[in-house]
């Protein structure tokens, strides 16, 4: 099928969880899948910058109806927060997709940790999203649905092998945010793999949103609001840079796309800007060896185990 990114496919009756939805590409997906029609739980860790992005949705999409967005107070760098957000999504019935998107992109130039003693970058990107999957895999189970892990073009550029997640020795902002997005996206392909050997109905995908800037997006009231030098820094780069709007096509593509399927990577199309493509991901986030540590390492730093037996169950009744 065609896809065209700015006229998104039929979406009633869709129920979808974006994660960091107050703001850049969170903001974006959830503003375009209600424009298709979907209801989203939007999600974020404060709730009056949640409020201001439920406020400009209902500002821009005029024809949205009036419960679209649902709001979802989420900190992915804290596992009880994780916890606590997936029971309540559980407990409303099936959920047709998530996106995994919440994150720090800017690390703190020294280590820190999280209330659950992990590196807050580690948290934050990649271990709050393996535990809100695991927590959340009945619930896409029951509607077949599907999981979107966000990556980055970084993989490519420095591909990092965690084999110090937590950065005890040798931290430094760059590396901590690449190792989470190298164990985000390896997430993404193992998951696939044990979804299938489990044979559970539910597809993961990974994506990617390019280079996309604040200063070459949209101004928007509580969301976006980029000084004037940052605008003109990011203007100069237009060459390379697109729009956290576009950002956010190959992450929505691969979230409802029905052609699309699990353990595929999505990116624009030239890498850093254009319309959405699929790709060929990083060979250290492809690597299963790697892959499998992490899994173990993500298990025993959150607790949390992913129920296939069960999801499969739900599954075999659909």
């Amino acid at each position: 099928m065609t896809w065209d990114p700015r006229s998104l496919p039929d979406l009633s009756g869709r129920v979808y969880l974006v994660t960091g939805s107050n703001a850049g590409l969170g903001y974006f997906a959830s503003e375009q899948l209600v424009r298709a029609g979907a209801k989203v739980l939007m999600s974020a860790r404060h709730p009056n910058r949640l409020s201001a992005a439920r406020a400009a949705i209902r500002r821009r999409v005029v024809d949205a109806a009036p419960d679209a967005t649902e709001p979802l107070i989420l900190d992915t760098s804290n596992l009880g927060s994780v916890r606590s957000a997936a029971a309540s999504v559980r407990g409303r019935g099936g959920l047709d997709g998530v996106l995994l998107n919440a994150g720090i992109v800017h690390a703190p130039k020294t280590r820190e940790t999280t209330i659950d003693g992990n590196e807050v970058v580690f948290a934050t990107n990649a271990l709050g999203h393996f535990a809100l999957a695991g927590e959340l895999l009945t619930a896409l189970a029951e509607a077949s649905g599907r999981m979107v892990w966000v990556g980055s073009m970084s993989t490519a550029l420095t591909p990092y092998d965690p084999v110090d997640p937590q950065l005890k020795d040798g931290y430094s902002a760059w590396r901590a945010y690449v190792q989470s997005k190298v164990a985000t996206t390896s997430f993404g392909f193992e998951a696939d793999r044990r979804l299938r050997e489990a044979g559970v109905r539910v597809e993961s995908v990974v994506a990617h949103p390019g280079y996309s800037t604040g200063g070459r997006t949209p101004g928007i009231v509580g969301v976006n609001e980029p000084s004037r030098a940052k605008r003109f820094a990011d203007n100069l780069q237009a060459v390379a840079a697109q729009s956290k709007e576009h950002g956010a096509w190959p992450l929505v593509r691969a979230l409802t796309d029905p052609d699309i399927e699990g353990g595929e990577f999505w990116g624009p199309r030239t890498g850093s800007r254009g319309e959405p493509r699929r790709q060929t991901a990083a060979k250290v986030t492809r690597d299963p060896e790697i892959a499998a540590r992490l899994w173990s390492f993500a298990e025993t730093a959150t607790g949390v185990r992913w129920p296939f037996a069960k999801a499969a169950s739900l599954s075999a009744h659909r």
